[in-house]
């Protein structure tokens, strides 16, 4: 009778951790395309700008940097004038441009005046004498400043320093009444009012202040 214990049995197969990956998965590794590195992969390169194309047509290079501007923001012709000059365009090409695009009305330099001064008006306070800087800054004809700040009303001038007064008010409570005159005439100074406007303001404000924001 054979002993079973004297039977040798054979040693189970070592399993490496390794091959214990699903077969597919093995497969799928070893068929993969080695990935090159970042500095070999080739790079897309982006189409050249307008104006940096030599064979592009000059005339629609400067078309396509003034539509450009104008979508981002409205422009002055004097701002989209210095652009075409700052992007390399010849001035001759650049004049016939603006000039097409002021025909057709794309370029509007009353227009502009008139929204910025709205603009200024409503989100800053500005004055006539800060209004016309303003103006100046973004080149803006002298005759064109002067038509458009004919067109405002002295009354809304002098509400909006009201407005701009009584703001500036509830922040000086205690303060002497000469501290709360020098910071309020200083303020609407900055934003170009006229010492008549800014004084005439400036006393009623005071004068009818509460007494806890009087001296």
């Amino acid at each position: 009778m054979t002993n079973p214990f004297d039977r040798q049995s054979s040693p189970p197969d070592f399993v490496d951790p390794a091959d214990s990956t699903p077969l597919e998965t093995r497969e799928a590794a070893t068929s993969a395309k080695p990935v090159k590195p970042a500095r070999e992969r080739k790079k897309k390169r982006a189409a050249p700008a307008p104006e940096q194309d030599r064979d592009a047509d000059p005339y629609e290079v400067a078309r396509t940097i003034v539509l450009r501007q104008l979508t981002m923001a409205p422009r002055s012709r004097k701002q989209l004038s210095d652009k075409l000059a700052q992007r390399g365009c010849d001035p001759d090409i650049a004049d016939a441009v603006l000039d097409r695009m002021t025909e057709v009305g794309l370029i509007d330099d009353e227009a502009y005046a008139r929204m910025l001064v709205r603009s200024q008006q409503a989100g800053r306070g500005l004055a006539k004498r800060a209004l016309a800087q303003e103006l100046r800054k973004k080149g803006v004809d002298d005759d064109i400043t002067r038509a458009t700040l004919d067109e405002v009303d002295p009354e809304d001038e002098k509400e909006r320093a009201r407005a701009l007064v009584a703001k500036k008010m509830r922040s000086m409570h205690g303060l002497d009444a000469t501290v709360q005159t020098r910071r309020l005439a200083g303020m609407l100074a900055r934003k170009g009012y006229s010492s008549s406007v800014s004084w005439l303001v400036i006393r009623e404000a005071i004068a009818d202040a509460p007494e806890h924001q009087r001296d």
